[in-house]
Order: C-alpha cells, then sequence, then structure tokens
C-alpha cells in the first residue's frame, strides 16, 4: 500500500474519533499543527524517524510534550500510529483527514492568483460565484501576480479557468495574426 492509502486509513479513524468527541476541526487543526512541526522542525522529524528510539519512548516523550494541551483519546491515537511504526505519515493523515472533512462539508479549494488584493466584498463575491459554478462550497486562496495584468486564474483540483487579462491579450494577439497571415 502506498502512503496515501495507509494515512487515508489512519485518518478515517481519527475523524471518526473525533466525530464521537465532537471536535472535527480541532483535532484537524490539531494534526496539521503535528504535520507542519514535522515538515519545519528537523528536530522533531529526526526524533520521531529514529530507528533507535523504542516506540515507548518516543510516546513517553509525546506525551510530556504534548500533556494537557491535547485530548487524552487524540494522544492514545498517535500512540497508536507511533506502536505501529507509522509516525512518519502524520503529514499524509494530515493531508487525508482534510480532504476527508472537506468531502463531508462538500467543500472544495480554489488557488486563485489575481494581480492585486483583492477587497473583502470582492473575496466574498468570488467565493460565493465559484461556489454556484462548482455546485459546492469553495475556499480561495489568494495568491498575487501583478504578471497576469488583471483578471483571475482559478484551479479547482485538475481544472484550471484562466480569465487573465494576460491570457486575452494573447488569444486577441493570434487571432489578430491569423487574419493577418491569411
Amino acid at each position: 500500500m502506498n502512503e496515501a492509502t495507509i494515512g487515508r486509513n489512519y485518518a478515517e479513524t481519527l475523524l471518526a474519533l473525533a466525530r464521537k468527541e465532537g471536535e472535527q476541526e480541532e483535532w484537524g487543526a490539531l494534526i496539521e499543527a503535528l504535520a507542519a512541526a514535522m515538515r519545519e522542525d528537523r528536530m522533531l522529524k529526526t526524533f520521531l524517524e529514529s530507528p533507535k528510539l523504542a516506540a515507548s519512548h518516543k510516546i513517553e516523550i509525546l506525551g510530556k510534550a504534548l500533556g494537557k494541551r491535547v485530548p487524552r483519546l487524540f494522544l492514545r491515537f498517535l500512540d497508536t500510529v507511533i506502536m505501529k511504526r507509522r509516525q512518519m505519515l502524520i503529514p499524509a493523515i494530515a493531508t487525508e483527514y482534510r480532504a476527508l472533512i472537506d468531502e463531508s462539508e462538500d467543500r472544495v479549494h480554489a488557488n486563485v492568483t489575481v494581480a492585486r488584493e483583492p477587497a473583502e466584498p470582492e473575496l466574498d463575491a468570488m467565493a460565493r460565484q465559484l461556489s454556484r459554478l462548482f455546485g459546492k462550497r469553495v475556499v480561495p486562496h489568494i495568491t498575487l501576480n501583478p504578471a497576469i495584468l488583471g483578471g483571475v486564474i482559478v484551479k479547482v483540483g485538475d481544472t484550471v479557468m484562466d480569465g487573465s487579462v494576460r491570457r486575452r491579450l494573447a488569444t486577441l494577439r493570434s487571432r489578430m495574426l491569423a487574419t493577418v497571415t491569411r
């Protein structure tokens, strides 16, 4: 099995536990924070991946570090992940967990590229329009790129919609050149 499949299995278990406690979003934030810490903190990553340290020792140290900051059931989930030697899959588990939450809430994430920072009303209107277009609640993630001159480029999954002024000008140019060469 690949990492995503294994990560999804653990994420499904984590989601079931989180729903039992009524804390889906909170637990999502916890697993994402742990995944981010693993990506950013080389010492934490080395600690977790070290085969020289026993799983019980890792669990003990994590228990002391996280202590009262996380729910006991969440900590027990982490204990199981470590005992099964799957701790390096925590980033994959976090990714799959977020995907499961998004699926259950009929939500998609869109990468939106704009030339300038949109005002709050523009952002809300964009989110509503995209939600209507995709038939799901769209969460836009804004990226600034002045090179597109204006308009917007939206990417959701494999779908890309390029409504940038730069692309429109390029299309107009190619049409004009095509008519001149005929």
